[in-house]
């Protein structure tokens, strides 16, 4: 028999000179033939290496075994990292993963957010793009009957189950830490304002200068576009402006990253001259010369929560009377990218 042949259901039925009918109630379990002949056809049926063809099970229960992930871009660690965990996780449950790429891009998120829904997947993971400012196309795959669940950038009131951080906390902790460590002039780069992720970082670097008694100045909250260009001239706008700041706090990792790549260009020292912390889950920041202050996520059991939560609802075969979100801590690993200015005057945030 040709080596690259798929056993079929058929071959076995030839080789035991019995009907296809006989050979597919044998593998299904069932009771009504015989037990010698049920046994002999799974001896076979292994002997063959035969595997049930997966597109015919699909048709049989309405289940391609597949779901659907949406990211902004596979090359971004903090994505690339939350998918491993979606995949080991719905790997186990016996479930293969598609992955799809928004660009950070509106239109490319609806439009390849429709292509999964035509490959049948079970349901859709996904994580907004910058440009997202509704959830209408999520909406109407829900209304559709297709499960849905968000991560890190989410919907607020879109009926889904959501795995994010906690995002407010995490701000506030590394822009407290800026102010410890005598900065008091900061300013926090960020991304789209209609983004929950976004409103939820800024309350978290608000509230912490409320809480030491440093004003929030509009100068100093930036909002980023994603094009590369752009964020460079942001990030160069402020710091040669008339409200340069000592301190950054950026809220996604690559504005962490366009930070450093413009201050070295201008020739400033990290942290003497400005210095950073960001929102970022690159395992490189450790490595940076300087290294770099960041908070961290839980990437990979944000992914297995993420899975958990929608293989749980394809299973149930039912919409949920209520919707989970799951809300996990975050982790600010300071390095040298943060520290204190060096001689620091002891009275700087009385200044």
């Amino acid at each position: 028999m040709n080596p690259l042949h798929d056993i079929t259901i058929k071959d076995i039925a030839q080789r035991l000179n019995v009907s296809v009918s006989t050979v597919s109630r044998a593998l299904r379990g069932s009771t009504d033939i015989k037990k010698e002949t049920r046994e002999l056809i799974l001896q076979v049926a292994d002997e063959l290496n035969y595997r049930p063809n997966p597109i015919a099970l699909s048709l049989k229960d309405k289940k391609t075994k597949v779901i659907g992930v949406m990211v902004q871009e596979i090359a971004n660690n903090y994505c690339s990292a939350t998918i491993a965990g979606i995949e080991d996780y719905a790997n186990k449950m016996g479930y293969q993963v598609l992955i799809s790429q928004s660009h950070e891009k509106y239109d490319v998120e609806v439009t390849n957010l429709h292509l999964l829904a035509s490959r049948r997947v079970d349901g859709i993971i996904i994580t907004l793009s910058n440009e997202t400012k509704n959830a209408a196309h999520l909406q109407d795959l829900i209304d559709k009957g297709i499960p849905v669940v968000m991560f890190d950038r989410v919907c607020e009131y879109l009926p889904s189950h959501k795995v994010i951080v906690d995002d407010c906390e995490g701000s506030y902790n590394a822009t407290e830490h800026l102010i410890q460590q005598g900065y008091k002039r900061i300013a926090h780069l960020t991304i789209s304002p209609s983004l929950a992720i976004t409103q939820r970082r800024l309350k978290g670097y608000k509230d912490a200068l409320k809480a030491y008694g440093i004003k929030t100045k509009k100068e100093w909250i930036i909002h980023c576009d994603f094009d590369p260009g752009h964020m460079e001239k942001d990030v160069r706008n402020l710091l040669l402006g008339p409200y340069k700041p000592d301190a950054i706090f950026s809220s996604v990792e690559r504005l962490s990253m366009v930070c450093l790549k413009v201050m070295k260009q201008l020739n400033l020292k990290v942290p003497d001259d400005v210095a950073i912390a960001g929102f970022s889950d690159n395992p490189v920041s450790g490595f940076l010369s300087p290294a770099l202050t960041s908070v961290a996520q839980p990437t990979f059991e944000i992914g297995q929560h993420a899975a958990a939560l929608l293989i749980s609802q394809i299973e149930t075969k039912e919409k949920p009377k209520e919707y989970t979100t799951v809300q996990l801590k975050t982790r600010l690993d300071i390095r040298e990218s943060s520290l204190a200015k060096k001689q620091m005057p002891a009275d700087a945030l009385q200044e």
